[in-house]
């Protein structure tokens, strides 16, 4: 007579050993997949700060993605459109600087720019850059009737030499006032300081 009962086959005892195993290799396949799942889209900018009285505590940042360390170029002064009315003709730039006027890491380009003339010197404006080419604010309106000599930012200031008029009986050809003009970012807008002019220029 033959034997009924089943053979003694070990696998099909469960041991500790086993159970063990199945579970390291369980917790290993879960974590391989949560390395293989895509990572949250990073933010192209800083959600802008804002004064008390809700004005932005930095300038527009440059839009689209900029990887982490990559230096960001400066705008380019001779690649912007200026608020500027110059009957038909275009622009130049007489003069640029550029730096980071806001601390927010990236580099704005300050220009000083006129309406091309063949002749005499058109009055001129002064403007801030952010990228790409974009005109974010006027410090200099060319309505005021000055000229740049000279341009520079430093440690976020915007340094200008104007040449202007004291009254209207002067002739536009011949400034007779010279004054440096300052101005830095501060509470949402850029502040000017005194100016010092000297007469008989």
């Amino acid at each position: 007579m033959q034997n009924s009962a089943l053979p003694d086959l070990a696998h099909t005892r469960p041991r500790a050993v086993h159970w063990l195993a199945t579970a390291a290799a369980t917790a290993a396949v879960v974590a391989l997949a949560g390395l293989l799942q895509p990572t949250a889209a990073t933010a192209t900018g800083a959600t802008p700060q804002h004064t008390a009285d809700g004005r932005p505590d930095t300038l527009p940042p440059a839009p689209g993605p900029t990887r982490a360390g990559e230096p960001v170029a400066a705008p380019d002064a001779t690649a912007a459109t200026y608020p500027l009315k110059c009957r038909g003709g275009s622009t130049t730039v007489v003069k640029q600087a550029s730096g980071d006027l806001d601390g927010d890491h990236r580099p704005e380009t300050v220009a000083a720019v006129r309406c091309r003339s063949g002749f005499g010197t058109p009055p001129t404006g002064i403007y801030v850059l952010t990228s790409p080419q974009r005109v974010v604010a006027t410090l200099l309106d060319p309505a005021d009737q000055q000229n740049v000599t000279e341009l520079t930012v430093t440690g976020g200031t915007v340094t200008a030499t104007l040449l202007g008029y004291s009254s209207e009986n002067v002739a536009r050809c011949c400034p007779d006032t010279r004054g440096t003009h300052k101005w830095q970012w501060r509470n949402g807008t850029f502040t000017r300081s005194a100016t010092t002019d000297a007469r008989g220029v």
